[in-house]
């Protein structure tokens, strides 16, 4: 019985990633986006709940450190990792705008929101998506279940083909490397 679900999971993925490579050609493009982005002086922003948090976390952390070879930080931050900001907005104001708020503060046109959601239906991420709106920040979505409301408040929504937040929060993570992978070439060429 467990090595039937291990299968019939594996093969589930299997087909998930199959069906994904149809949005191939829209995470390519946002390879430029990301890059220009950067080039401009703007910086990363990354935001989700639960595992999509520390997906945001992951992904900031790759684009200052380094991913494939070692070259200058990239600025990125994840909106997931103050307590103090994150509890006190919680707490003072209500848990849906604790990412809103810091889109307020630290967000302007030149930089990136990237907001990852398995269902775009979380409220907290619909309200920073309005919220960028106001300041001018560019936003993607990176989504599953079809992609939910948060869908149409973004400029560029990627929506695995998939309902299982597993599958797909694997193939965000899988498709927010390969763009890490693109963007340190874009800004800093191999010598």
């Amino acid at each position: 019985m467990s090595r039937e679900r291990i299968q019939d999971g594996l093969d589930r993925l299997a087909c998930a990633i199959a069906e994904t490579r149809a949005l191939v050609p829209a995470v390519a493009a946002l390879a430029g986006r990301y890059a220009a982005a950067l080039e401009r002086g703007g910086t990363l922003v990354f935001c989700g709940n639960g595992g999509s948090a520390a997906d945001a976390q992951h992904l900031a952390a790759e684009y200052v450190v380094r991913y494939g070879r070692t070259r200058r930080a990239m600025a990125a931050l994840a909106l997931t990792t103050d307590s103090s900001i994150l509890t006190a907005i919680g707490n003072d104001l209500q848990f849906e705008q604790v990412f809103a708020r810091q889109v307020e503060a630290l967000c302007g046109p030149e930089d990136i929101l990237i907001l990852h959601s398995t269902s775009g239906e979380s409220r907290n991420l619909l309200a920073a998506a309005r919220a960028a709106r106001v300041q001018g920040t560019e936003t993607v979505a990176f989504l599953g279940k079809g992609g939910g409301p948060l869908a149409a408040l973004v400029d560029v929504a990627i929506v695995v083909p998939s309902d299982e937040t597993s599958d797909v929060q694997i193939l965000h993570l899988t498709l927010q490397h390969l763009l890490v992978e693109l963007v340190e070439e874009l800004v800093v060429p191999p010598a």
